[in-house]
């Protein structure tokens, strides 16, 4: 069974060779850095860490995920984390196993349900994560903990998602619509850092109400769609 993990990067010369190092190489079989335009070393720190680089042309964090998974479609499972190191790859056995164990087609990995690092999300992301969590689970009947980046997700059943959220929506569009093909879904408790550098999401203002608007609004959108 091949695994091969994705890493959307946008700017992340600080964090990333840390990251690419950290990732277990006896459990996975590549390791993809989707450079979303960075204008600092991010590429090629990537490189010289041991991940192959490629190049996400259309801005978006959904764009930079497509882009490293289309480069993994030979792959059984995919497993996405983020380049910051805000994700610790040392917990990726967790994420991975109940999927490469075919207990579940998508896992999450909780940040809310593990351990938080002090300082690792701001108040305001805690308290969003907790409400849309609480609105997907109450409107798509599953029963998710957090809608973190850390996640593993098989393949074939990515790419049947036809994923369309190129933004801040993609983390939500692929639990709401794999909720609606029926796909065993779970939450693991991980460990989450504090990022190095500062957060495009919640880092901001603009970010944070951007990516809350994306959200609420891709749980509503497929709720009745056909």
């Amino acid at each position: 069974m091949k695994t091969v993990v994705v890493i959307p990067a946008l700017n992340e010369e600080p964090a990333i060779a840390d990251v690419v190092g950290a990732v277990p190489q006896d459990l996975v079989d590549e390791i993809i850095v989707a450079d979303n335009g960075s204008t600092d070393g991010t590429a090629k720190q990537a490189a010289a860490a041991g991940a192959r680089v490629v190049q996400a042309t259309r801005r978006g964090y959904g764009a930079a995920c497509l882009a490293g998974a289309r480069a993994s479609q030979d792959a059984d499972i995919i497993v996405f984390l983020d380049g910051d190191r805000s994700d610790d790859p040392a917990e990726l056995s967790t994420v991975l196993q109940p999927v490469a164990n075919d207990r579940a087609d998508l896992v999450i990995g909780s940040r809310l349900e593990g351990r938080l690092e002090k300082g690792a999300m701001p108040l305001h992301g805690r308290v969003g994560n907790r409400l849309m969590v609480l609105l997907l689970n109450l409107l798509y009947g599953v029963a998710i903990t957090d809608i973190g980046s850390f996640r593993a997700i098989r393949t074939r059943a990515l790419f049947a998602l036809e994923m369309e959220q190129m933004t801040y929506g993609w983390p939500v569009e692929m639990v709401v619509k794999a909720a609606r093909r029926g796909l065993r879904i779970q939450s693991v408790p991980i460990r989450y850092r504090r990022r190095i550098g500062k957060s495009k999401v919640t880092g901001t203002l603009k970010g944070t109400l951007l990516a809350s608007y994306y959200m609420f609004m891709v749980t509503m959108k497929y709720l009745w769609k056909k």
